[in-house]
């Protein structure tokens, strides 16, 4: 280790942080002492508060299947965004059933702050380096303002009073660095003869038949600024908190038999019967349907326990929606088929039985 007289601060060997066990003093960054980072385990976890209200059992719980009209015209449309779809199904295609099959889809998100961190470093511009000026505030009482709630965000924080400044490991101090178009040689093979000197009639007029030309990117220096330091040669080194907000939502689909997969329901909305939100939840105890205050029982208590240990759990909301589903029986062609119209968005999903297929030359 070397003193900078200027700076009155340590600086160290290119390519090292601060010697092993000098972070180790420094309470909240222990793990930081053998020269690497790691995560940090959140503050004491919040308790439940009040149990959030299930639905009204008089609550209207109904939405009327969509006519005949709406079916056809959304599997006309659907059979119109598929270039390779023969329009005659869902055209002269005859309804011969309407079958409403509403699901419940009960949603639960785990909003939450996770901290981690690790050495890191930037070209040295003239900061001051401030390690053990102050005590270093503990990875969780930086300031990290949060983003909207439910929303994936990441910040990278420089942790206050543990920057200092070290010589660039790169370039060991050189700020300069070989070209990485010619590797340090000034000159690369020309363009126009490839090296060889010769056009296919003549001698190469570009090099001069040399089959070289001076390197554009160093002006024929063969080194360039180095990319670590910027040709400053020396760099900032600190701790950086890495703050991570992470949105965890999972969903649980009361089956009605219909015969609809799950995954065609995941793009599509409904009629919202529930919504609540509270730092943490308690499950939809006494829910209408009793699979879905099963799913709210367990999904809480697993991502309560889940996302507990590595992170702070800012914020939980569940939500129930009653999702309209139409399952639409047609004879086509005297063969019978069927489709489903879902959501609020009437999007269609069927076994489209007229496609063809298209090359693209």
């Amino acid at each position: 280790m070397m003193i900078n007289p200027q700076m009155g601060s340590a600086v160290y060997a290119p390519g090292a942080g601060p010697p092993p066990g000098t972070f180790g003093n420094v309470p909240g960054y222990e793990n930081m002492a053998g020269g690497g980072g790691g995560f940090f385990p959140p503050p004491m976890p919040l308790q439940p508060v009040a149990p959030s209200a299930p639905p009204s059992n008089q609550q209207d719980w109904s939405i009327p299947c969509i006519s005949e009209e709406v079916a056809r015209k959304a599997f006309k449309e659907y059979a119109s965004s598929h270039c390779c779809y023969n329009k005659s199904p869902a055209e002269d295609g005859v309804i011969t059933s309407m079958e409403p099959h509403n699901t419940y889809r009960y949603r639960i998100e785990t909003f939450t702050e996770s901290r981690s961190t690790d050495w890191a470093h930037k070209p040295h511009k003239g900061e001051p380096a401030d390690f053990y000026t102050q005590p270093a505030p503990q990875p969780w009482e930086v300031h990290a303002p949060p983003p909207n709630l439910f929303t994936n965000h990441t910040e990278q924080i420089r942790v206050p009073f543990t920057s200092t400044i070290k010589d660039c490991h790169t370039c060991k101090a050189s700020g300069t660095a070989p070209c990485s178009e010619c590797k340090g040689v000034g000159s690369k093979d020309c363009w126009v003869c490839h090296g060889s000197g010769k056009t296919e009639t003549t001698n190469c007029g570009r090099c001069n038949s040399t089959g070289r030309e001076s390197c554009s990117t160093c002006k024929g220096q063969g080194t360039q600024a180095c990319g670590t330091c910027e040709g400053r040669r020396q760099l900032l080194s600190f701790i950086q908190l890495k703050v991570e907000w992470t949105n965890h939502m999972e969903d649980f689909v009361v089956q009605q038999g219909s015969g609809l997969k799950v995954e065609e329901l995941s793009s599509v909305t409904g009629k919202e019967l529930f919504k609540g939100n509270q730092s943490l939840v308690y499950p939809l105890l006494g829910f209408p349907d009793p699979a879905i205050s099963q799913a709210s029982e367990r999904l809480v208590r697993e991502h309560q326990a889940k996302y507990a240990q590595t992170s702070r759990i800012l914020q939980q909301r569940q939500t129930v929606e009653l999702i309209p589903v139409a399952k639409v029986g047609y004879k086509w062609k005297g063969e019978a088929h069927c489709y489903y119209v879902t959501g609020n968005e009437q999007r269609v999903s069927a076994d489209y039985p007229a496609t063809c297929c298209c090359v693209v030359l």
